[in-house]
């Protein structure tokens, strides 16, 4: 039996104490975590003058990237968003097309959808991953789909739903390879937001490199960041070079003319954001150890909080455990903004999930499955601190 409201407040900041047991002023949901080897980095950028994009951190940081991920290669670029409609663009989305994603995620990804000109068309996520559930997914295609030319139509709008757009929600892996067979089922190209998912596995492939294309940001709330800055992974050799040449302005050769030979993106990461990014790289097995501790403490520490349900990973993944979150049962949902201004007061900056993209003004009309899940999830997720120096705190 649940406690009363007030019950269940104290006992998610008691647990959260369990685990935070010496704040010093206010504990910040996530902040990153500045290696040495980043300060040096960047201070050899303000030395030298290499502050923009033609210095040689941004090819290390793409080799150095693509390297952990296990991909071909990387591109890297000014932030996620960019990254996601540039992976959008080259993995073949049209203007005009419609693109699946849930409705479950921040606003970059229906954002990115509309920059590359198509539609976002939210489609039903799963509680166990906050993930795009893809039984549901199936079922739905075959309800409001249907076969044009031999490519998947939208029967209700006409438009060719060209790609499907997964969100490894909170850096918890989705239920890819299920989510693979749909696509191909009905001939869809799969591009992922990996955005918070650097260092996230399903078994030993890391999320991003499951479809054509993997897009990742390093905001400054991210695993590593780069101020901003975000990269496609990929193991399409043809499909990066593109993405590359597109990044940079589509600029032919090197030499002293300027010479474009498409309408291309001043997208390329500069220098010193790369030399940022490229000291917490290297030291990214130490970031997500401790993020991994924990996320062990609080698992244990709300196992007793009755109405309360820790987000774990899903069986037979690895997350990186970006940022933990805590899962209120549906009768306690009417509670969640008090206990989110309890934490906060207390020091605690918590969070709740995104408002689903469908119920923004510029997405309200958008195409849609029943969102009943996603609302609900919404509606009772706290996000709670998950930066990896509070381990050091324990």
């Amino acid at each position: 039996m649940i406690k009363s409201r007030r019950g269940v407040d104290n006992d998610v900041l008691a647990a959260c104490k369990k685990v935070i047991k010496a704040p010093k002023g206010v504990v910040l949901l996530h902040r990153p975590d500045i290696v040495p080897e980043s300060r040096q980095l960047v201070d050899d950028c303000l030395e030298t003058g290499w502050v923009s994009s033609a210095g040689r951190y941004v090819g290390e940081f793409e080799s150095e990237l693509a390297s952990y991920c296990g991909a071909f290669g990387s591109v890297a670029v000014v932030n996620g968003t960019a990254a996601l409609q540039v992976g959008l663009v080259v993995a073949g989305v049209h203007p005009g097309d419609e693109v699946l994603c849930p409705s479950l995620t921040f606003v970059a990804t229906p954002n990115a959808i509309r920059h590359a000109g198509a539609f976002p068309h939210f489609v039903e996520v799963e509680e166990s991953t906050f993930g795009i559930d893809s039984n549901r997914l199936r079922s739905y295609l075959l309800a409001i789909g249907e076969q044009r030319n031999g490519q998947l139509a939208n029967r209700a709008t006409g438009r060719r739903i060209s790609a499907v757009c997964p969100m490894h929600c909170l850096g918890h892996p989705t239920r890819i390879d299920a989510l693979m067979q749909v696509a191909e089922e009905f001939g869809l190209t799969v591009v992922e937001d990996a955005a918070e998912s650097l260092g996230s596995f399903i078994g030993d492939r890391h999320t991003g490199l499951f479809g054509k294309v993997g897009c990742i940001s390093f905001n400054g709330n991210k695993i590593i960041t780069t101020g901003g800055g975000g990269a496609l992974i990929s193991n399409d050799r043809d499909l990066l070079e593109r993405a590359k040449h597109l990044t940079t302005t589509a600029r032919v050769g090197s030499g002293f003319e300027f010479v474009h030979d498409q309408v291309g993106w001043n997208f390329r990461m500069p220098n010193i954001n790369a030399a940022l990014g490229l000291g917490q790289l290297r030291n990214l097995d130490s970031i997500l150890l401790r993020k991994r501790m924990l996320a062990d403490r609080y698992r244990a520490a709300f196992a007793d909080v009755n109405g309360v349900t820790f987000a774990d990973q899903p069986a037979g993944c690895r997350s990186n455990w970006w940022l933990n979150a805590i899962l209120l049962a549906p009768e306690l949902a009417f509670c969640r903004d008090d206990m989110l201004a309890k934490l906060n007061q207390e020091g605690i900056q918590s969070r709740p999930l995104w408002r689903p993209m469908h119920q923004l003004p510029m997405y309200a009309e958008s195409p849609r499955d029943d969102l009943a899940i996603t609302e609900s999830l919404a509606s009772r997720t706290i996000n709670i601190p998950s930066s990896p120096d509070l381990i050091d705190l324990t």
